[in-house]
């Protein structure tokens, strides 16, 4: 069974999925833009007889509430701090991280402030190396370095339905595959009052996640979570190389490649839920001191 929860954290109503017996090691599933939970509802039930699993929606996003925008909360550090408490709130000691797109640097920085908590990695398509950044990103670039009011509302194009399915689309074998359903709920969640300031916000502050690229890399090289890079190979975004570069910090690292795009959920579930399998079965259960 998927229950349907929320849980009050510094004041807000975050809204998770959870599934799985709390006995079996956790899974903290991390989305990314425009979507949320809901982008885990393929992958939940092929995961949940052997995990216990949370997916929950971060603020801005999905069914957790919207906050009015404001400077000072839609930052990469707040969305941070929120997960935090959402972590405490439900007390997880040990879990492992699924991150994806936004869900990268969020994930990584609960890896920063708690690195004995995370029990491994499982990073689809959750970049967190320069090489891995598309050209589509140099305009974005100088817009961190010297952001302009024009430059932030050409970026209102990103909100637009067809902008949103690109995303799904993009780089699959056979577009008329993909299910409409993932992205015309992201497109609804962005028609709340607010929600295209907040994800505004949000574009403007990406470039400190870049800018902690670095620690990233180094938390890898000092901590060595076991890590499972699984890629769609043909994401618009986030490029192939981003994956390989996980080997350059951690060599024993899982590199697998998918023949879809961004949203690899959408095409191969069925590939990336038998892929962390395999990959708990052989190296996590039985290495991790007191398990996941």
């Amino acid at each position: 069974m998927i229950a349907y929860r929320s849980v009050e954290v510094q004041g807000l109503k975050i809204a998770y999925r959870e599934a799985g017996d709390i006995s079996n090691p956790t899974l903290l599933l991390l989305h990314g833009f425009p979507t949320a939970g809901h982008m885990f509802r393929d992958l939940i039930p092929r995961l949940m007889s052997r995990f216990h699993l949370l997916a929950p929606d971060l603020p801005g996003f999905g069914q957790t509430e919207l906050p009015a925008p404001k400077t000072s909360f839609y930052s990469f550090a707040r969305l941070t701090e929120v997960m935090s408490g959402f972590i405490a709130a439900l007390n997880l000691k040990k879990f492992a991280l699924y991150i994806f797109d936004y869900g990268a640097p969020v994930g990584l920085r609960l890896a920063l402030h708690n690195p004995e908590s995370i029990t491994a990695i499982v990073s689809q398509n959750g970049n967190v190396y320069e090489e891995g950044l598309s050209p589509g990103w140099d305009s974005m670039k100088v817009f961190w370095a010297k952001p302009t009011s024009e430059y932030r509302e050409s970026l209102r194009s990103a909100f637009t339905a067809d902008a949103i399915r690109g995303q799904y689309v993009t780089g699959t074998a056979d577009p008329d595959l993909i299910s409409p359903d993932g992205w015309s709920l992201d497109r609804h969640y962005l028609e709340r009052p607010g929600a295209e300031e907040a994800q505004l916000d949000l574009f403007q502050d990406y470039g400190s996640n870049v800018a902690l690229y670095p620690k990233f890399q180094e938390y890898f090289r000092r901590f060595h979570p076991p890590i499972l890079a699984i890629w769609g190979k043909h994401d618009p975004y986030f490029l192939p190389i981003g994956a390989d570069a996980f080997r350059r910090d951690n060599p024993s690292v899982r590199v697998e490649f998918l023949d879809t795009g961004h949203f690899a959920l959408e095409t191969h579930s069925d590939e990336i839920a038998r892929a962390i399998i395999t990959f708990f079965d052989n190296d996590v259960l039985g290495k991790t001191e007191g398990g996941c």
